[in-house]
């Protein structure tokens, strides 16, 4: 696999994606995650935990180009509605072209939104969601707060989040694995270890009846996604000085043997929580 290089202009490009070189590429990112197999079925789990309902109106923060906010759409059905918000207007002008297929089973609107400042009255959704988002955000509680405003008394706001702590990837170097994994992590992200936080923020948001659902990410094969995870986390070892090129590239090149052998084995945990509002 080769190393790739890119610039940012903040250690974690999704906090300001229209400002990054590399937008469309990132946007792409989500689309290869989301039709990834062990994606698609922990995403799916973590709807009917909720519980997405049948004509309920929902917000997700943080959309994206709407991989979750279809699989909303497909839920609620016509009788509902399904609204996403994101603050990248690249990613949402993605996320429109994408998601038109899917407005005949429900309605489906996008609108370019910082989480920490919803654009909406009080009590308006059955339901707030943010996927993959509180990892990324400058404040995690004001957007939980947010949330909760927005939703209706008895709604329910969800989060779901990686953490980044919880992660095993086979390597035969453990100490270059080790040091890539969570050197690259503690650079990035303010708090890597998310998910493990999100039933806590629930709490301090003011959510009651706050519940779990931990799922594993699990790849063999180095599926696309895992692939350009693993040369993200090479790419930034080298921009962030952990390791030479060199390194980085040897320590793909110990993926690939892997695979070929049939004893590749990446998994990350996922946390959903979910509490309703007061």
């Amino acid at each position: 696999m080769p190393v790739r290089r890119s610039a940012a202009l903040h250690p974690d490009p999704w906090r300001d994606v229209d400002a990054q070189p590399s937008a469309a590429q990132l946007a792409a990112t989500l689309e290869a995650r989301g039709r990834t197999p062990t994606q698609a079925r922990l995403r799916r789990r973590f709807l009917r935990f909720v519980p997405i309902r049948r004509g309920a109106r929902v917000l997700e923060v943080g959309c994206g180009t709407g991989v979750v906010l279809r699989d909303v759409a497909a839920l609620v059905g016509r009788r509902g509605a399904a609204v996403g918000v994101d603050p990248s207007r690249v990613i949402l002008a993605l996320a429109r072209r994408l998601c038109r297929p899917a407005r005949g089973a429900a309605r489906i609107s996008l609108r370019a939104a910082d989480g920490a400042r919803l654009p909406f009255a009080a009590a308006r959704f059955d339901a707030a969601l943010a996927v993959t988002v509180i990892l990324h955000v400058a404040d995690p509680l004001r957007v939980v707060r947010e949330m909760a405003r927005v939703t209706r008394p008895g709604g329910r706001v969800a989060l779901q989040d990686q953490d980044f702590g919880v992660i095993a990837v086979t390597h035969p170097d453990r100490a270059l694995t080790d040091r890539i994994m969570r050197g690259v992590a503690a650079r990035i992200y303010a708090e890597p270890w998310s998910g493990r936080r999100l039933p806590g923020l629930l709490l301090d948001a003011g959510l009651e009846r706050v519940r779990l659902l931990t799922d594993v990410y699990q790849d063999t094969t180095l599926e696309p996604f895992s692939k350009s995870f693993l040369e993200r986390r090479a790419a930034n070892a080298v921009r962030f000085g952990l390791v030479d090129a060199a390194a980085a590239q040897r320590w793909l090149d110990g993926f690939t043997a892997l695979v070929a052998r049939g004893r590749f084995v990446l998994t990350m945990n996922y946390y959903g929580a979910v509490g309703v509002r007061p």
